[in-house]
């Protein structure tokens, strides 16, 4: 058995190395940069109208003859002598021979007769050519994540792909005999099966979108031939029930069989205590608890950020944000704990139904208060550990 800190290192130091793909700009998503983007192109790339008005060759006087218009996406290029004016629309280039826009709301127009009420500052309402950014300039920098934000601005400098670091592929494999799929009759002596739907969310709300499900009997040829496949298929596995040392938990027994070295096996915390992590060559395999609570917390903890820091994401294990209790809390446990709250703000609150095998109150909770061992109060207003988890 090792502890919390002793897991953390353990993965740290076993982490395989993050792969590199390219990927079309519009797949990108959630994915994080391998390497730094310089503009290809400044942008904007002319000088570009920054309201719908009109573009002068300005003069002392306040009225002007209107000999034309541009809009967004003209190319051509028009000439103003002092006194001229051409209506312009927002995104339209300007003329190089104008000095100044005026919105459309600040002139009165009669036939091509142009009145400004006063005369613009020069350059006024137009954005210079590379005011965003000049040709060469670095856009983004490597590691990255790519949000809406980020791909809006790539398409708009003319990247078409990106080179990325690739997320992994993850298998999810249930055991149990007891398990039955939601929607079938459910006969004395079984349960729904609801890890696998659980697990694969919690993969879809990290962006991790790329798994497959696998189904498994307590029977040990068929747990080692889908734990085969499953390697085979996927960089990552998560097997849920089945690691302990049961007549009918045969996972064990096939991770050493299909040659897959332990890394641990067994932490001390509740909930979570039978977790198990292995790997062969690169790939890795977490076999989580049964129970679903133990099971999601052992995902939060250890998994999710072993995927994220192989995608290339900065971040680490065990990283907390400081809460404040809004109550009183007796701790009264043999080992470090992990107990479903709901955080507000600056405030955390524990929730009840603690219990390893109940999803009710994970369903709620938002967070994970992280409790030393021991028997102890944390009185209202004490500061506490968070694993913010959504």
């Amino acid at each position: 058995m090792v502890t919390i800190q002793e897991a953390f290192s353990i993965l740290n130091n076993n982490l395989p190395a993050p792969k590199v793909e390219i990927l079309p700009l519009a797949k990108a998503k959630k994915h994080v940069l391998a390497e730094d983007l310089f503009a290809p192109i400044s942008m904007p790339p002319f000088r570009q109208s920054a309201m719908d008005g009109f573009a002068f060759g300005l003069y002392d006087g306040l009225e002007y003859e209107i000999i034309g218009e541009v809009k967004a996406g003209d190319n051509h290029q028009v000439v103003l002598n002092a006194g001229q004016a051409v209506k312009i629309f927002t995104g339209a280039p300007v003329p190089d021979s104008a000095t100044a826009v005026m919105q459309i709301e600040k002139v009165t127009v009669s036939g091509t007769v142009l009145k400004l009420a006063e005369l613009p500052k020069q350059e006024q309402n137009i954005r210079p050519v590379g005011e965003q950014n000049l040709k060469g300039d670095l856009a983004l920098t490597k590691g990255t994540l790519l949000n809406a934000a980020c791909i809006g601005f790539l398409a708009g400098l003319g990247f078409t792909v990106v080179k990325v670091y690739q997320k992994p592929k993850i298998g999810i494999l249930v055991t149990g005999n007891e398990l039955v799929q939601p929607g079938l009759p459910l006969d004395f002596g079984k349960i729904y099966e609801s890890n696998s739907v659980m697990l694969d969310i919690a993969l879809q709300e990290a962006f991790y979108e790329n798994t497959s499900i696998y189904n498994v009997n307590d029977d040990f040829e068929n747990t080692k031939n889908k734990i085969a496949e499953a390697l085979a298929e996927n960089d990552v596995i998560l097997i849920s029930g089945g690691i302990s040392v049961g007549d009918y938990d045969f996972v064990a027994k096939a991770l050493e069989v299909l040659q897959v070295e332990t890394l641990f096996y067994k932490v001390k915390q509740k909930p979570g205590k039978p977790f198990y992590v292995g790997k062969l060559n690169d790939k890795r395999i977490f076999a989580l608890p049964g129970n679903p609570a133990a099971s999601l917390t052992c995902f939060y903890v250890y998994v999710l950020p072993t995927l994220q820091i192989i995608s290339g994401v900065n971040t680490d294990y065990g990283l907390t944000s400081s809460k404040k209790l809004t109550h009183d809390f007796t701790v009264s446990n043999a080992r470090n704990q992990f107990l479903k709250a709901h955080i507000v703000g600056d405030k955390v609150t524990i929730l009840t139904h603690q219990n390893s095998s109940m999803l009710n109150t994970f369903s709620i909770s938002n967070g994970l208060v992280y409790v030393e061992d021991g028997g102890y109060l944390l009185a209202k207003g004490d500061a506490v550990e968070v694993y913010v988890i959504n």
